[in-house]
């Protein structure tokens, strides 16, 4: 989940295809895909599981369900992401398979050690701003994200929340792995090539940090 995370949600792609949306972002970088679908049921919503699956498999990315454990095993994704009000760590990994990883999302500093302690396989924190694509999120800020990344180590952290090209430089300088985008990516113009730009800039400030970097920011 290093790198550009990206959420599709069928309510937020322009009215395009979620799988052509998760095609584009791959094919631009993308290192995981997450399908949510907060409206239609989890029968429904298998078959487009499946279809992303394939196409993250295709492409070397991972593919993660959101909320539902049991979805998450029928179609076998590489894993499940689940929020404070979902099934517990422990419970939902009762329902996986093994070799299936597990993330959480967290806006206070405990969460997050909570999550790690319950043996997460990645936190995501936010949110990091101000966002339109998801009702009801609770304010982490890059303060939020400085405190998780000094108090948990050993899994990836991965940021969420409004993040644009235009305001990731302090959230990748702040620590996080990887970067969750919905609304920067699926309702682009060119999805692909939004993608890339943001591929780009992760790589960029990575190299950066590791003192390699000598180009302009």
């Amino acid at each position: 989940v290093a790198g550009l995370y990206v959420i599709v949600d069928p309510q937020l792609t322009r009215g395009r295809d979620v799988v052509d949306v998760a095609r584009a972002a791959v094919l631009g970088g993308a290192s995981a895909i997450q399908l949510r679908d907060k409206v239609r049921d989890k029968g429904d919503q298998l078959p487009v599981a499946r279809r992303l699956m394939e196409v993250c498999k295709e492409h070397g990315a991972s593919f993660v369900v959101n909320d539902h454990a049991d979805l998450a095993a029928a179609c076998g994704a590489h894993g499940l992401h689940v929020g404070q009000h979902d099934l517990p760590v422990a419970e939902a990994r009762r329902v996986l398979y093994p070799t299936q990883f597990l993330g959480t999302s967290n806006a206070l500093p405990q969460e997050a050690e909570a999550s790690a302690q319950q043996q997460a396989d990645y936190i995501a924190v936010g949110a990091m701003y101000l966002t339109d694509s998801k009702g009801n999120t609770r304010p982490a800020g890059i303060q939020g994200l400085r405190q998780v990344r000094q108090r948990v180590s050993g899994i990836p952290i991965v940021a969420i929340g409004g993040i644009t090209l235009d305001n990731v430089d302090p959230v990748l300088e702040a620590g996080a792995d990887g970067i969750c985008v919905i609304g920067a990516v699926c309702l682009d113009d060119d999805p692909e090539k939004a993608a890339r730009l943001l591929v780009e800039r992760i790589q960029a400030r990575r190299t950066a940090r590791q003192g390699g970097y000598r180009g302009s920011p």
